[in-house]
């Protein structure tokens, strides 16, 4: 089966019926549901799969609240070069292409994916990287997009070899979905063609829940921890997928497993049309809290939330130390309280 991209696919796959609603909202943002995706779906409860809810269009996307963004982060007011986005002083995100995969229907990115998300020509990453070598106080370079492992794998080692050219970037990270949603990507050439000789690499990896760890996927990331390339992963707290404290705590064991270090558990941003997937900060300070008790260190991702308006993320998880500063009072991982020392 190949990626399922238009709602005609979906009816056939039954995975839709017809709706007024879903064709608005397939306007508002592209479809792609990869078949590795579409094989983990439980069609016998579509409207609570976990799988089903991150790809497949939903007529409450059409309901758009007043305090929703279409640049939820502001990425277009810090973006110097086609491309880049400069947000942090020592490290920059570069986006060689707006093209995925799949679309997950909570993207902080869904106004601007899709079709039209072709990867930047040859000039236009020369411009970015001309970017990066007048700026020596980068020191990361983060690759995102859209997912940058949609690049061939000889374009995609070409521009490693560029940015690993740069004396002065010391780190280099991809951030991708590709080693969930499509492993067969993640082909002995793409490990290699990621590779920089000199830099560090980090590889980010994005998983909301524990079903897409399947064995394709833990082939995909063995091969990449296997090269020697550390792995950490992204989640997006997501209302009817991954917001129970069994679900998280699943996951983040799950990932360790997969020796993919978890690292954020990004509260969902104001984005157009997805209001039905944001949970409360209360709501997730606690799940996080109640992770503590449960997951060792290894397992602990920072719960984090990116300031709207492109001001940088921000942890906003829960505190364990009381007002004090004389005598202050310290929250145990199990809820009991204990004076310290100020």
């Amino acid at each position: 089966m190949s990626t399922l991209r238009t709602l005609e696919a979906l009816e056939r796959e039954r995975l839709v019926t017809p709706d007024a609603r879903l064709e608005a909202a397939a306007q508002s943002m592209a479809i792609a549901i990869t078949s590795d995706m579409v094989a983990l779906i439980d069609r016998g409860d579509l409207a609570h799969d976990p799988i089903a809810r991150q790809f497949v269009p939903s007529a409450e996307e059409t309901v758009i609240s007043a305090d929703e963004l279409a640049d939820p982060i502001g990425d277009e007011a810090r973006s110097p070069v086609k491309g880049i986005v400069h947000r942090y002083p020592d490290r920059l995100l570069l986006k060689p292409l707006h093209a995925c995969p799949v679309y997950c229907r909570f993207c902080f990115r869904r106004e601007k994916v899709g079709p039209g998300g072709e990867a930047l020509s040859d000039a236009e990453i020369e411009a970015a990287l001309d970017y990066i070598r007048s700026h020596s106080e980068i020191w990361e370079v983060i690759l995102t997009g859209g997912d940058p492992l949609m690049l061939a794998p000889r374009r995609m080692a070409k521009l490693i070899a560029g940015i690993d050219a740069i004396g002065h970037v010391a780190v280099i990270r991809i951030h991708s979905r590709v080693p969930i949603v499509e492993p067969g990507r993640l082909t002995d050439e793409m490990v290699a063609a990621v590779r920089p000789k000199r830099a560090a690499l980090w590889f980010a990896v994005h998983c909301n829940h524990p079903r897409e760890l399947g064995a394709a996927a833990r082939a995909a990331l063995a091969r990449l921890a296997d090269a020697g390339i550390p792995l950490m992963g992204q989640t997006v707290l997501l209302k009817g997928i991954n917001d129970d404290v069994e679900t998280l705590d699943r996951l983040m064991r799950d990932l360790v497993t997969a020796r993919v270090k978890p690292y954020y558990l990004h509260h969902p941003d104001l984005v157009r049309g997805t209001g039905h997937f944001r949970v409360s900060i209360r709501q997730g300070r606690a799940l996080v809290k109640a992770l503590r008790g449960r997951l060792s260190g290894l397992a602990q991702p920072t719960y984090v939330l990116d300031v709207p308006g492109g001001h940088g993320k921000v942890p906003i998880g829960p505190s364990y130390l009381g007002d004090d500063p004389d005598a202050l009072t310290v929250e145990d991982a199990f809820g009991a309280a204990h004076r310290y020392p100020g």
